[in-house]
C-alpha cells in the first residue's frame, strides 16, 4: 500500500516559507537596480509570481509547533526545496532579455544555487549588473544551503528536523556538531559571512571594483565559480588577486566540521591531524607540482607564472569552484586527465565543494588494499580505518554503493547527452563537470567556452545532474524508487 508519511499541508507550508525567503533575497538585486537606476522589471515580475505562489502554498499549508518530521519526509522536503528554489530562482533570468528560453534560465539558476558554475552565456560582460548580482548571490545562498535549512526549518520542526539535517548534509553523519545542530548552524553561518566580508575587503584593496569584489566573494566562498567577466579571473590580470582567491578557494574545500573545530572549539591540532584534510592539501600540492613542471618543460612558461597558474587551477578544480586563469583545454593531455580525476575527487566531506569527496577516494583505496590483503591472507581479519576510527562494515557498504550510484548516473547521463549529437569528449566532460558541480569542462565546454550550444534536452539532463550531485545522489534519486513511496 502507499505510504501515508507525507503531510502535504506541512510540506506546502515549508515550501511556501522558502519561496517567501527567496523573494526577500530577490530584493537585493532589485534594490541595487533601483538605486543605480537600472531596469528592475525582471525582478519585479519574478517577485510577484513567486510571492503569489508562496502565499497560496502557505494558505493551503498548516504548521504545528514543534511537529516531528518523519525521516522520509525530511528526504522529500530537502529535494523539493532545491527543486522549487531553482525553478523560481530562474524567473529573474527568464523575464530578462538575456535569456531567450526558460530552459536556459533554469540551467543558469540551477548552476548558481548548486554552486556548479556552468553557464550558457557567451558574453558574460554584457549581462546587466543586477543579473550579475543575482547569479553570484544565488551561489552564495546555495553554498550554505545546510546552514539556511538549519536556521530556517529545524527550530520549527522539533527533534524530527534532524532527519532534514542529515538528508541535506551527509558530512554530519560522521560527527555531530555540538552543542546542538541549530547552534552549530548559526556558528557556521557567522564565519561564512565573516569569510565573505574579509574577502570583499581584500579583493577591493587588491584592485577590484567594489561590485566585482562583492560578486567574486559570493562565488568564491560558496565554491561557485560564477564571474562577472567572460574570461573569469584571468580578465583582471593580477597575481595578487589570484593568490587571494587561491587561499579562499582552498578554505571553502575544507569540511564545515573542521571550521567548527578551529573557530568554535579552538582545536587547530584536530584540523591539522585530520586524515581527510591531510590528503586534501597533499593532493593539491602534488597536482600543482606536476602541472607546474609540465607547463615549464612542455609549454616553456616561466617558473612563477607556471606555479601560480598550476596552483590556481589545481585548487579551483579540487574545491569545485571552477574559476580559471588559463585555458587548460590547450594544456598537454596528461594534465587534462589529471584535472578530470580531480573533478571526481573534489574537496572534503561536508564542505561546499563538489565531487565524490577526498575522504571517500582515500577510503576506496583502503577498501582495495584490504581486498588484496584478504586474498594474500584468507584467514586474516582486516579493518578499514578512517583516521583513528574503525569504519563499520555498513559504512563501507554505503561507500561502495554511493560510488556505484555516481558512476551509474554518469553512464546514463553520458548516453543521454551523447544522443543529442555532442562529441564524446564534450559529453563526458559536461556530465562530470555538472554532476560534480565543477562548472567548466573540456572540449566544447572548456574554460574558454560555455554550455549554450547544447541541445535543450541535454541541458535538462545536465540540470538533473547538478541537483543530484549537489544532494550526493541518494537523497535525490531515492525519490525515483518504489521503495521510498511504498511500505
Amino acid at each position: 500500500m502507499v505510504a501515508h508519511f507525507v503531510d502535504l499541508r506541512t510540506i506546502a507550508w515549508v515550501l511556501g516559507s522558502f519561496l517567501a525567503a527567496l523573494v526577500g533575497c530577490m530584493l537585493v538585486p532589485f534594490g541595487y537596480a533601483l538605486v543605480t537606476s537600472q531596469d528592475q522589471s525582471a525582478f519585479l515580475q519574478a517577485g510577484l509570481v513567486t510571492v503569489l505562489v508562496a502565499a497560496i502554498m502557505m494558505m493551503f499549508g498548516r504548521h504545528r509547533e514543534r511537529r516531528d518530521l518523519h525521516h522520509r519526509e525530511g528526504i522529500l522536503l530537502v529535494s523539493l526545496i532545491w527543486i522549487v528554489i531553482c525553478v523560481f530562482g530562474a524567473l529573474p533570468f527568464y523575464f530578462s532579455d538575456s535569456f531567450l528560453h526558460y530552459t536556459d534560465a533554469l540551467f543558469e539558476a540551477t548552476s548558481g544555487f548548486t554552486t556548479t558554475g556552468a553557464t550558457i552565456l557567451s558574453d558574460i560582460d554584457g549581462l546587466p549588473r543586477p543579473l550579475h548580482l543575482w547569479r553570484n548571490f544565488s551561489q552564495w545562498l546555495g553554498g550554505m544551503g545546510i546552514v539556511l535549512l538549519g536556521i530556517a526549518i529545524l527550530p520549527l520542526l522539533g527533534q524530527g528536523g534532524s532527519a532534514l539535517y542529515r538528508a541535506e548534509f551527509s558530512g554530519a553523519a560522521s560527527e555531530r556538531l555540538r552543542p546542538r545542530i541549530v547552534e552549530a548552524a548559526r556558528a557556521l553561518w557567522y564565519f561564512y559571512v565573516a569569510y565573505t566580508i574579509v574577502l570583499i575587503v581584500l579583493l577591493s584593496l587588491a584592485g577590484m571594483s567594489l561590485f566585482d569584489a562583492v560578486c567574486h566573494a559570493f562565488s568564491t566562498v560558496a565554491s561557485g565559480g560564477f564571474s562577472t567577466r567572460t574570461e573569469s579571473i584571468a580578465a583582471f590580470n593580477s597575481p595578487l588577486i589570484e593568490y587571494i582567491i587561491i587561499v579562499f578557494m582552498f578554505i571553502t574545500g575544507v569540511s564545515f566540521i573542521l571550521h567548527y573545530r578551529l573557530w568554535i572549539e579552538h582545536r587547530p591540532r584536530a584540523v591539522i591531524g585530520d586524515y581527510e584534510f591531510r590528503a586534501y592539501y597533499i593532493l593539491a600540492l602534488a597536482s600543482t607540482g606536476f602541472i607546474a613542471l609540465t607547463l615549464i618543460i612542455v609549454n616553456g612558461i616561466a617558473i612563477e607564472p607556471a606555479f601560480r597558474t598550476a596552483l590556481f587551477q589545481s585548487v579551483s578544480i579540487l574545491s569545485s569552484t571552477g574559476f580559471v586563469t588559463a585555458d587548460y583545454g590547450l594544456w598537454p593531455p596528461v594534465v587534462q586527465l589529471l584535472l578530470l580525476f580531480m573533478m571526481f575527487s573534489g574537496g572534503c566531506t561536508g564542505s561546499t565543494a563538489g565531487g565524490l569527496k577526498v575522504a571517500r577516494v582515500v577510503l576506496m583505496f583502503h577498501v582495495v588494499r584490504r581486498e588484496f590483503r584478504r586474498m594474500a591472507e584468507p584467514q586474516g581479519v582486516f579493518r578499514i580505518h578512517a583516521g583513528d576510527d574503525v569504519l563499520p562494515e555498513q559504512a563501507v557498504s554505503g561507500l561502495l554503493n554511493l560510488v556505484f550510484l555516481a558512476l551509474a548516473v554518469l553512464f546514463v547521463a553520458t548516453l543521454l547527452v551523447s544522443a543529442t549529437g555532442v562529441d564524446i569528449l564534450t559529453t563526458f566532460a559536461s556530465v562530470i563537470a555538472c554532476q560534480f558541480n565543477i562548472g567548466p569542462g573540456l572540449g566544447e565546454v572548456g574554460p574558454a567556452l560555455n554550455y549554450g550550444g547544447h541541445d535543450p534536452f541535454a541541458k535538462w539532463v545536465l540540470t538533473f545532474c547538478m541537483i543530484a550531485g549537489r544532494l550526493e545522489f541518494y537523497t535525490f534519486l531515492i525519490l525515483l524508487t518504489r521503495i521510498f513511496w511504498y511500505r
